[in-house]
């Protein structure tokens, strides 16, 4: 969700002062109780600019001061940011040292906002997860109520899995770009370099799929991914011309709350998945407006309807989609999306339930939506000889080894040519390796 504007503070006289933010933070929450959604929404981003213009005004000695006594306005901040490209001319606004004291202050701030590089934001997140841990085990030393312990248990499970899951595989960066350590947690981690690399992949998980039990192995499926799109970077360039290409990066994303059996009927959490997608690919977009990546979303039965919501509100865009096991949305067509050149592939496997459902409105693997299939029951790979395992079920697409995870990792540099089991509709024109 867009914000309002943020005007540089050396050239505005109409941005909250430092201690007004509260008040308005008052009046904002008095105001939208009364009103309707709109009203809402338009009041949350009129905070969020306010504490982000009062953040640009401040020294970095009064860092400290502001952030202990506006808890309430950063958190709506962070739950409701303004635009990527406001919160990156903020950034580049305040001095360093205004920076740094902002990160040892307010590290989930800065590690939340869309529009600040990825590597400050991946300090500042690890420095909250660091923080927090401790926190969690200080507190729980001293309780003594048993339900109170067990949820303080589960939480700093989930915070270990998270820190577990940044530990690095065979030298590679992992960056962890977001992370929410509330009760419904949602985190975020690169594999390689996303403000270089030429090929950029987003993994969206579906139902089931929480930070607390699934984010070690969501990483691990992200790094299997940039094994093989290095692999095959090298195989079809040569070793010269994959070093001549910045490489890629992978993001095993948990953004938002997956659904469970209870609320997976509904497309509420659907839309938070879209908000989130869609701010982070703004992100992207912000930050490498000059060379801006191929990018690639590959997403699972519920977030492949959150990434389709995202992709219908032509705010952004992608270079290549992948559907695997998906129940649609209301886009009935490959060009009611936001995805260059009509690039979409669906993936259906044998006995997966959801398959040609429409549960949320259209069937992206019916032949009138125009996506290409991509094979997934498996066989044998025509370049390389290697044996590749089937798909079975709703849950098996993200299999290593498997005929889905070659054709996503193709998919993903630009090589949908070299796809398994592919149908070329009309309309799309394929490309081999060619990035942007």
């Amino acid at each position: 969700m867009a914000g309002a504007g943020v005007v540089p503070a050396d050239t505005s006289t109409h941005l909250a002062p430092v201690s007004s933010v509260a008040a308005l933070a008052h009046e904002t929450a008095a105001r939208s109780a009364v009103g309707d959604a709109h009203a809402g929404n338009t009041q949350q981003a009129l905070l969020a600019a306010a504490t982000l213009g009062a953040l640009s005004r401040i020294a970095a000695p009064d860092v400290p001061a502001f952030v202990s006594s506006h808890h309430a306005a950063l958190d709506a901040m962070v739950a409701n940011p303004p635009r990527a490209s406001d919160i990156a001319g903020f950034w580049r606004l305040i001095d360093p040292r205004t920076q740094a004291s902002l990160i040892h202050a307010a590290p989930h701030v800065v590690g939340n906002l869309e529009g600040i590089p990825y590597d400050v934001r991946g300090r500042a997140n690890v420095l909250d997860l660091k923080r927090t841990i401790a926190q969690e085990r200080t507190s729980l030393a001293s309780e003594q109520g048993k339900a109170t312990r067990l949820g303080m248990q589960r939480t700093l499970a989930t915070l270990q899995n998270v820190k577990r899951a940044l530990s690095r595989h065979d030298g590679v960066k992992r960056t962890l770009i977001s992370l929410d350590t509330s009760s419904d947690a949602r985190a975020a981690i690169v594999i390689g370099d996303l403000s270089k690399a030429h090929f950029v992949s987003y993994l969206v998980p579906g139902m089931y799929m929480s930070v607390d039990e699934q984010i070690v192995d969501w990483a691990k499926t992200a790094q299997e991914l940039y094994d093989s799109q290095t692999q095959w970077l090298k195989r079809v360039l040569g070793p010269r011309g994959a070093q001549a290409t910045p490489g890629v990066a992978t993001v095993a994303w948990i953004g938002y709350q997956t659904p469970e059996l209870m609320n997976i009927g509904g497309l509420d959490l659907a839309t938070q998945g879209a908000d989130n997608i869609e701010q982070a690919l703004q992100g992207l977009q912000t930050l490498r407006k000059t060379d801006m990546p191929f990018v690639s979303v590959f997403a699972h039965s519920y977030g492949s309807t959150a990434v389709l919501l995202a992709l219908q509100r032509h705010t952004v865009s992608v270079d290549a989609l992948a559907l695997l096991g998906s129940p649609g949305s209301d886009a009935q067509s490959v060009s009611q999306l936001s995805v260059n050149d009509g690039n979409v592939y669906v993936g259906q496997a044998q006995m997966d339930p959801i398959v040609h459902s429409a549960f949320f409105g259209s069937d992206p693997g019916a032949a009138s939506y125009g996506a290409r299939k991509m094979g997934v029951s498996g066989g044998i790979d025509p370049i390389t000889d290697d044996k590749l395992i089937g798909s079975s079920g709703h849950n098996e697409y993200f299999a290593a080894g498997s005929e889905s995870m070659r054709n996503l990792a193709l998919i993903g540099i630009d090589m949908g040519d070299l796809v398994m089991g592919a149908s070329s509709p009309a309309h799309v024109t394929q490309t081999t390796a060619s990035g942007k």
